[in-house]
């Protein structure tokens, strides 16, 4: 399995040229492609049609499980172990209010922490994507572009040619 191609690494030089190869790779055809940069490029995400995974409707969700869960436990007690004391009513929202407020800000958390965790496939202590040479300047000052074997427009030779035309200043064959 070491022996299965991960996909083609192209670097290049400025945040122009890798927008502009992004575009022209999208246009091949290509729709598995990953972009690193060393800072975020609307432009790019842009031309690569990325999609937003809308990580705020985990934080809702946890809320509002959150929410059911602290205001079902204590109206549970309330009413299997009932204390008239003092004429207070059966259930009193006003001392509902912390726990009900505790565990919707930490189920909210919660659900948060582990979806994004999920979302993004982590942990993951090794990403192939590492063993590219010069790989180590994403996070300085180069743009890498990949394209993944996965994809269906994907053949060796017709994709190196392809990174090599729109200018890159390396391309490396990485592998899984």
């Amino acid at each position: 399995m070491a022996d299965m191609p991960y996909g083609f690494v192209a670097e290049f030089a400025s945040e122009d040229a890798i927008v502009h190869a992004a575009r022209l790779v999208r246009q091949a055809g290509y729709r598995n492609i990953d972009a690193f940069t060393p800072f975020p490029l609307p432009r790019l995400a842009r031309v690569m049609r990325l999609r937003d995974s809308r990580p705020a409707w985990l934080g809702l969700a946890g809320g509002i499980f959150g929410f059911l869960l602290a205001f079902g436990m204590q109206a549970f007690v309330s009413y299997a172990y009932p204390l008239n004391v003092g004429g207070r009513p059966l259930y009193p929202l006003s001392a509902y209010a912390v726990v009900i407020f505790e565990l919707t800000i930490l189920f909210a958390v919660l659900f948060l922490f582990v979806g994004l965790l999920a979302l993004n496939r982590l942990p993951r202590l090794n990403y192939p994507i590492f063993n590219a040479p010069r790989f180590h300047l994403a996070s300085k000052d180069r743009f890498f572009l990949c394209i993944k074997a996965e994809d269906r427009q994907f053949d060796r030779e017709n994709t190196a040619r392809l990174l090599r035309d729109l200018g890159a200043i390396s391309i490396a064959l990485v592998r899984s």
